[in-house]
């Protein structure tokens, strides 16, 4: 269907013809389909449906725990229904929320013998949860690239900073990822799962 590999990312193809552009994501067994103009999707899912067996998914409205959201005004993506189940998890869920992200100034250290050390398997785990709500939440990425730095043997101190880092997330639950339309197309998007 002359496509193009993305250099990038190698489960992104593209095709640009006569000032029309689709791109196309893959998945396991989903496609993700974009493009400037619906004539150019419509043709696709045709000819892919005249070789393989697909269902037609509509609107992308959700994906690996991102939310999507699209209107005319743009797209919203955002992932606050994972950010609850990560506050469940660590038992924060009915936690007080706060606005800041961390102490301005704060001052963390590896070398604290002194300092108990806490569960590095827990902490590890929050780590990697809050690494991948980072997709939408680069307010995030700071704190959690410091928070990073201890997890071979994560401290008390270290555990409240990442307290910390919670109670904000539960203050900016709906926060994510907003693309006004500032072009003369609207992106049309549409899934389909190959059977």
């Amino acid at each position: 269907m002359k496509f193009k590999k993305c250099s990038r990312e190698s489960y992104v193809y593209r095709k640009e013809e006569e000032g029309n552009l689709l791109i196309v994501a893959v998945y396991v067994d989903d496609l993700f389909v974009t493009g400037n103009t619906m004539d150019i999707i419509k043709a696709f899912k045709v000819g892919m449906l005249s070789k393989f067996e697909m269902s037609d998914l509509g609107r992308l409205t959700y994906y690996l725990g991102i939310e999507v959201k699209q209107s005319k005004a743009g797209i919203e993506i955002k992932q606050e229904a994972y950010a609850r189940r990560i506050l469940k998890e660590a038992g924060l869920d009915a936690c007080n929320p706060t606005h800041i992200l961390m102490e301005f100034g704060l001052n963390m250290s590896k070398r604290q013998e002194d300092e108990p050390e806490i569960d590095a398997t827990m902490y590890r785990r929050r780590i990697g949860c809050l690494r991948y709500l980072l997709h939408t939440r680069p307010d995030l990425s700071f704190a959690v690239g410091v928070l990073s730095r201890y997890m071979q043997a994560p401290k008390e101190s270290h555990g409240q900073v990442m307290k910390q880092v919670l109670r904000y997330l539960q203050g900016t639950l709906a926060y994510g990822l907003k693309r006004k339309v500032v072009l003369r197309n609207l992106l049309a998007t549409a899934t389909a799962a190959i059977m």
